[in-house]
């Protein structure tokens, strides 16, 4: 049986242990935000199959206040043929295909190839992993880099020929959440977590698990032409889709079983219902108009457009946010009831880049002030962020009277203060959230929060403006720069928080 690593235990649990101490169990502990999320889906998966799930919002809200046990997921789980959920079955095993065995010889890698983070383009070795590392995988850890691959697996050419099962079986197609942010609303068990992000299924129709390419009661794709996407049957069926068709080789060593050999091909591809499947999307308004999720961005972290998740939390109507604002917790003092953590891969074309995730404190009773204080605190930042940018432009026009253009943006790097300012400011942010969640008053909070970072970006730039040199061309620069910065923040038109003023 897959076993799954467990924060703040010392051994691995197995899924059904997982779900028998839901309620004792703090959080799941994974080596990446994506292998977190794959690995709450493919609970999720479990318990939609299982038939445990609310059958209304009102039926959920008691579930998640009355914390309705999941005892009878494990139990279904446990009743389950044991064929069925083996990772090495050689007809079926969990997750894979073994339509792939004739190939694995002459095609198959290094176990490196199943990690996300490792492979890049599955074609070329990335963060020192050679597709031929010859380091063993154990099964758990493969297991759950198997997960992260059919969610997060990146578009591309696997290394398979296509002439044994069809030139499609190379042409790999971007996972479900390949490209958009995730929310996932974490509680403060495991339990917690999953009753939150379970849903009354439409129809009430949990639709089919997925346990295996070969076992199934519709057909699965044939690689020799691309097929359209097919619609998800339900719940079930989404959070265990097989994004990959993936077969693992296992190598027994005493009573250790690892992976010593893996193979990857194209795996199913989905249609999505928007209505149904995508339900903790936060969409935003792109340049031309339309609506898109929130994606990952390389240049933007996260918590810059936590507003956007807060304002979902506040306005939507229906899905995980429209359930969310229904829920009533009492104020115990423990800190906020829940986290909205938002999860996305960074990706350059085929070439996994890094993760980017941000935890963000939700009460219900405090919707409207999260929305609030997070978009006035973006707002700060940008607007201290901007002032360091022009200070850094004045400096630079000083120091460099006839530059070269192409030497105008390494040149005025040197006196900009944003690379260290914008993950510093990140901190003060989350304190200002957590108190809001906590029930303190925007207006003081962002006072002291404003009074913070422009502490901070003073501090960074005279720490770049130490390299101005020493005579009057220098203290000319340095004199401006600062002077720059001070009329920013005192601007009519800067927030009133960096004038040191309570009202907006």
């Amino acid at each position: 049986m897959p076993t799954v690593s467990v924060g703040g235990e010392v051994r691995e649990l197995s899924l059904i242990e997982v779900l028998l101490r839901a309620e004792d169990l703090s959080a799941l502990s994974c080596a990446t935000p994506g292998e977190g999320v794959a690995l709450v889906d493919y609970l999720l998966g479990i318990c939609f199959a299982a038939q445990i799930f609310p059958a209304s919002t009102d039926e959920w809200r008691d579930w998640v206040t009355g914390e309705h046990k999941l005892d009878d997921v494990a139990a279904w789980l446990a009743d389950q043929p044991s064929d069925d959920w083996d990772l090495f079955h050689p007809v079926k095993p969990l997750g894979q295909s073994s339509m792939l065995a004739p190939l694995m010889d002459e095609f198959g890698t290094g176990p490196a190839q199943l990690v996300l983070e490792h492979v890049g383009d599955y074609s070329q070795f990335f963060d020192h992993h050679h597709l031929q590392h010859p380091d063993r995988l154990p099964a758990a850890a493969a297991f759950r880099a198997l997960l992260t691959q059919h969610v997060y697996g990146l578009a591309g050419r696997a290394r398979v020929s296509g002439k044994a099962l069809g030139a499609k079986l190379t042409n790999l197609s971007a996972g479900r959440l390949q490209g958009r942010i995730r929310v996932v609303v974490q509680g403060r068990t495991v339990g917690d977590t999953l009753r939150l992000n379970l849903y009354p299924a439409a129809k009430g129709e949990a639709g089919r698990f997925n346990t295996s390419w070969t076992t199934s009661d519709f057909p699965r794709r044939e690689f020799r032409t691309k097929p359209p996407g097919r619609a998800t049957s339900g719940p079930a069926d989404l959070h265990s889709y097989l994004g990959r068709s993936v077969l693992l080789r296992p190598a027994v060593d005493g009573d250790t079983v690892s992976v010593d050999r893996v193979l990857i091909g194209a795996g199913e591809l989905l249609s999505l219902d928007p209505e149904r499947d995508v339900e903790d999307a936060v969409f935003r308004a792109m340049a031309n108009g339309q609506l898109k999720p929130l994606w990952p961005s390389p240049t933007r972290a996260l918590w810059r457009d936590a507003h956007a998740l807060y304002t979902a939390a506040r306005d939507a109507e229906t899905g995980l946010f429209g359930r969310l604002r229904s829920l009533s917790f009492p104020q115990d003092g423990a800190g906020p009831p829940c986290m909205l953590w938002a999860v996305g891969l960074i990706a350059n074309k085929t070439l996994a880049v890094a993760w980017t995730d941000g935890y963000f404190p939700y009460a219900p009773s405090q919707g409207e002030a999260l929305c609030d204080a997070s978009r006035q605190g973006s707002h700060i930042a940008e607007h201290v962020a901007r002032a360091l940018e022009r200070s850094a432009y004045v400096a630079w026009k000083i120091v460099y009277p006839n530059p070269k253009p192409a030497d105008r943006a390494a040149q005025q790097a040197r006196f900009d203060a944003r690379r260290e300012f914008w993950p510093a400011a990140e901190e003060p942010f989350e304190q200002l959230l957590d108190e809001t969640a906590r029930g303190e008053p925007v207006p003081l909070s962002l006072l002291d929060y404003a009074h913070e970072l422009r502490r901070r970006a003073e501090d960074f730039l005279k720490q770049r403006l130490d390299s101005l040199p020493r005579n009057d061309n220098g203290h000319h620069a340095r004199a401006r720069a600062e002077a720059r910065f001070q009329a920013d923040m005192a601007d009519p038109k800067a927030p009133a928080q960096l004038r040191g003023e309570t009202h907006t």
